[in-house]
């Protein structure tokens, strides 16, 4: 139950069994969600899209697409929490999802205690994550995804967004050309090392020479975001 006073979280759950998707409705509902209910990948598509939810609950068997291609479909337009619900249990369906950003995967069948249970830590530590990091000048805001410099908002296409961020979350660690393609470019468009590349030189370019130099070359390998300043 939650506190008197506090904003119910929102869930959107896409799952094409009534009865399932009631049960979850009425699960949730006494756990002190509020659901919206989507039956089919097209309809949660756009459904997660049209407004913002708290996290969203994705069976990978529906009626009109795979639900790993609704995961693809989001990545680089979506940032809500997503666990994957399904009786797809195989090695290679978990991974794929981790992949497309799932940060669950719950295996059918299942108890809803254990669902709520999950959801709300996903929930928690979503909510430990810092919102805006600052570093030299520049201000990243990665909930509402955009940029500041100097205290200016500066205009990053969704690429350039998505890499930069991508960096920010990582900060300290060396990555990969590859790692950078895989994880922050859309899976269709360009995604060799030369894209990287000229994505960073545009970046760097918008950020200005003092922010610039927090992102680093690592000869041999790729990039590092060498994090300053605070995060909130």
């Amino acid at each position: 139950m939650e506190a008197t006073g506090e904003r119910r979280r929102s869930v959107l759950v896409i799952e094409d069994d009534d009865s399932i998707s009631a049960g979850l409705r009425r699960g949730l509902h006494a756990a002190g969600f509020d659901v919206a209910l989507a039956s089919g990948g097209d309809e949660g598509y756009e459904r997660a899209l049209s407004r913002r939810f708290d996290l969203i609950v994705l069976d990978l068997m529906l009626p009109d697409c795979s639900g790993l291609d609704v995961l693809r479909s989001w990545k680089g337009q979506l940032t809500t929490p997503v666990v994957v619900l399904t009786a797809r249990t195989d090695l290679e369906d978990r991974l794929e999802a981790f992949r497309l950003g799932a940060v669950d995967y719950v295996p059918k069948p299942f108890w809803i205690e254990e669902l709520v249970a999950r959801i709300r830590a996903r929930l928690v530590s979503r909510t430990d994550r810092p919102r805006r990091v600052r570093f030299e000048d520049v201000s990243v805001d990665l909930e509402g995804r955009t940029v500041s410099v100097g205290g200016e908002p500066t205009p990053f296409t969704p690429h350039e967004y998505d890499l930069l961020a991508y960096l920010v979350e990582n900060g300290g660690r060396a990555l990969t050309r590859r790692q950078i393609a895989q994880e922050a470019l859309p899976l269709l468009g360009e995604r060799d090392d030369r894209t990287v590349d000229s994505h960073i030189a545009r970046i760097r370019r918008k950020l200005g020479p003092r922010g610039a130099r927090r992102l680093v070359t690592v000869w041999g390998i790729g990039y590092r975001f060498d994090l300053a300043g605070g995060a909130d």
